[in-house]
């Protein structure tokens, strides 16, 4: 049958899609049961740790500062993306049907996906900050204001979600030849490729959308390393144990998320039958379980004003 009568029959075919299945989750067994707890166990250890960083930060004015603001706002962003993936893997994993409604698949889509851009832009706010604080100490506190940190932060959520609200519109109005999602959760490119309609316009708005809000941020954050690093060569001892015990958690954190988002762009868009099922879930999993407790836990640990703050609030002697 030639492509152009396989097209058109497809097309004939095509019904309205009420519902997604997606297809990764296998039957475990009585192993659900150890899974759904340990997914518990780990949203609500995001939780109290990211709760943790956020009331030591807002409770102590001398954490009132650009960079612990941005820190703050990361916290925020990273218990919106966990509320949005946890609580739907654990009924996933204990139901046995596998089907999700078309509403709520686009409605987690849009809540990942804004995570990731929004978690994307606040990192390269805070390389930009580390960037004034290392390389123009003297114009720290004119260049970066609390109110200039907190408009910042506003735009960078909004334009973040704005994008996704327009990706996730062009999304939801193609016409679908399909309703299987091979995920265990909902993802926008699985979705687009079940299209029988004409998909150009997202496929270019995904072209620049993804050279504005990745490739952009990224090259900057290069940049911004670049001329700390120059700094610290040309400058004194004192000035690159600055740099190294602030910047440290902030490298940390850009890497996990890089590894974590180019482990779910590969398996995306490329074929990963050949890699076992388990370790495709991991993969997929890891971008949005890992970077929420990773974060929180390397900034507490590394910055020692959060770190001691923190144990005076739980030993109550705040």
């Amino acid at each position: 049958m030639a492509p152009s009568q396989t097209k058109r029959r497809t097309m004939v075919n095509s019904t309205h899609v009420t519902h997604f299945t997606l297809t990764a989750y296998f039957d475990s067994g009585l192993l659900k049961y150890l899974y759904s707890v340990i997914l518990a166990t780990l949203y609500v250890s995001i939780i109290a740790a990211n709760v943790l960083l956020i009331v030591v930060i807002c409770v102590n004015r001398s954490l009132h500062e650009p960079m612990y603001i941005f820190l703050c706002s990361l916290s925020v962003i990273q218990l919106y993306g966990s509320t949005g993936l946890f609580p739907f893997l654990v009924v996933q994993i204990l139901s046995e049907n596998h089907d999700v409604p078309t509403s709520v698949c686009f409605l987690q889509i849009f809540c990942l996906h804004s995570y990731g851009l929004v978690e994307v832009f606040i990192l390269s706010a805070m390389s930009y900050d580390r960037y004034v604080a290392i390389c123009h100490p003297l114009q720290y506190h004119t260049r970066m204001t609390r109110y200039r940190t907190t408009t910042l932060i506003a735009v960078l959520w909004f334009y973040g979600f704005f994008a996704c609200s327009v990706m996730v519109s062009l999304s939801s109005s193609l016409q679908l030849c399909g309703n299987i999602i091979n995920k265990v959760y909902c993802d926008n490119y699985p979705v687009v490729k079940l299209a029988c309609s004409d998909t150009t316009a997202l496929n270019i708005y995904g072209l620049i959308i993804s050279f504005i809000n990745v490739f952009s941020p990224l090259a900057f954050i290069v940049y911004t390393y670049m001329r700390i690093l120059k700094v610290c060569f040309s400058g004194s001892k004192q000035t690159r144990l600055k740099a190294v015990s602030t910047c440290t958690p902030h490298i940390a954190s850009l890497l996990n998320f890089i590894l974590g988002a180019s482990f779910e762009i590969v398996q995306s868009r490329f074929n990963m039958n050949h890699v076992p099922n388990v370790l495709r879930i991991f993969l997929s999993l890891y971008f949005i379980t890992c970077q929420p407790l990773f974060n929180p836990l390397m900034y507490g640990l590394n910055i020692l004003q959060i770190r001691m703050l923190c144990k005076r609030l739980l030993c109550g002697k705040m």
